[in-house]
């Protein structure tokens, strides 16, 4: 154990000196920094290891009794607590694609989110929702911009000229969102809402489920 007297007068690399600085870590003070990190949020190895890489550069890395720099592994501290099960990317991709999901937001995006945060091919694959679960979150966005069948009312007396450019501002908005066009499609082309929910249904029916994430 390194003496309290050792401590202030090697306090590492980038406090400074500054008053009230936070002092370098070593590998028990970022352990304790990823326990709490992953306490509160919800998060992949990568994203982990990119925080706790950030505040390795923040702070600086302790010195030890003999004025050497500490040596963290900080990729084996991430696996550690992989392994402990504080952090699981599965889990991690689940949640976020049926959070995505109830917001309106389609496989695309979801399937961006989740590279983003570090997770890897196959998770993603296997997490990506299904047909049903697609459809009912291109059906929830157009229920939610009030776009094709969802719209304010009908368009006999409106502008060609307008309509045309309401259907391509709808389409891209969908896009945009992740919805795979040909779902888009058929959203803005229904007549009815319930013909919407019908689409829905009949691929829930197919998956022998009720569409969930």
């Amino acid at each position: 154990m390194v003496s309290g007297k050792a401590n202030s007068s090697s306090r590492g690399r980038d406090t400074g000196g500054r008053k009230g600085a936070k002092p370098p870590l070593d590998e028990t003070a970022l352990r304790d920094l990823a326990l709490s990190y992953v306490a509160r949020f919800a998060s992949t190895g990568a994203r982990l290891e990119a925080y706790l890489a950030r505040k390795l550069k923040e702070r600086g890395t302790a010195i030890d009794a003999d004025g050497r720099e500490v040596r963290i592994d900080v990729p084996a501290l991430v696996a550690r607590l992989i392994a402990l099960g504080y952090v699981d990317d599965a889990a991690y991709a689940r949640m976020r694609t049926r959070d995505l999901g109830a917001r309106g937001y389609g496989a695309r995006r979801v399937d961006q989110a989740l590279w983003a945060a570090g997770v890897d091919e196959a998770i993603r694959t296997e997490t990506a929702p299904g047909e049903a679960a697609s459809r009912r979150a291109a059906a929830l966005m157009a229920r939610k911009r009030r776009l094709g069948p969802f719209g304010a009312g009908a368009e006999g007396d409106a502008d060609p000229l307008d309509i045309r450019k309401a259907r391509e501002k709808a389409v891209a908005a969908m896009l945009r969102a992740g919805h795979d066009y040909e779902h888009v499609r058929f959203i803005l082309d229904a007549a009815e809402p319930d013909d919407v929910e019908a689409w829905v249904e009949e691929a829930a029916d197919e998956e022998g489920c009720e569409g969930s994430w």
